[in-house]
């Protein structure tokens, strides 16, 4: 269940930093609002998931969700460079968040 929280939590990273650059500086309120409640959201997520995942390797794993899944949002939606060393790049992340969650 912690991993499920955790991966969750990872992706409302996504939403929470989508909506941050939507809000224009707290400019828009509904992106604003959505920013608040996806970061608490997450927040709670994380923290609930690091009483039984080690502290190193979730924040690692949520980060990384959250990197990986606002640069493909930006890539996709918001026209942001797609080059293929650019996703070379997210796959080298989405590697290593795989590792930390299988390897010893």
């Amino acid at each position: 269940m912690a991993w499920f929280v955790l991966v969750v939590s990872g992706l409302l990273e996504t939403v929470w930093a989508v909506a941050l650059d939507r809000s224009g500086g707290f400019q828009r309120p509904l992106p604003s609002i959505v920013f608040v409640a996806a970061l608490a959201l997450s927040m709670t997520g994380l923290g609930y998931a690091l009483r039984s995942i080690p502290v190193g390797t979730g924040y690692a794993v949520w980060v990384g969700i959250g990197a990986v899944g606002t640069a493909l949002v930006g890539m996709i939606a918001l026209g942001e460079s797609t080059s293929l060393p650019r996703l070379l790049c997210l796959l080298l992340v989405v590697a290593g968040v795989i590792g930390l969650k299988f390897l010893p």
